[in-house]
């Protein structure tokens, strides 16, 4: 008689269930919605985002600058004359137009 040293058939299924859920896992912790290639994709986009909110906080300050400048506690008359000149068109007579 001879013995066959064959696994159980639920063993190789065990087996079978285990590594593909191994498999499934895996993959879903690299590419799934949270996994590691999102995750440097959210990295990415809050570096980009974070140098469009300090460009935009550098143009807020330089306007607060402006405004305070040509505020009535506090006048810039350069300023005030450059803005005057802008809006109306006007020039000075000792200066040069080109167009």
């Amino acid at each position: 008689m001879t013995i066959r040293n064959r696994p159980a058939l639920g063993a190789v299924i065990f087996f079978f269930i285990a590594f593909s859920l191994g498999l499934y896992f895996t993959f879903a912790a690299v590419q799934g919605d949270y996994g590691l290639f999102r995750r440097a994709e959210i990295l990415a986009d809050v570096e980009a985002l974070q140098a469009q909110l300090d460009g935009l906080e550098r143009d807020v300050a330089r306007m607060e600058n402006l405004t305070r400048r040509l505020s009535d506690d506090y006048l810039d008359l350069d300023l005030l004359d450059q803005q005057a000149r802008d809006v109306l068109g006007m020039v000075r007579s000792d200066e040069i137009v080109i167009r």
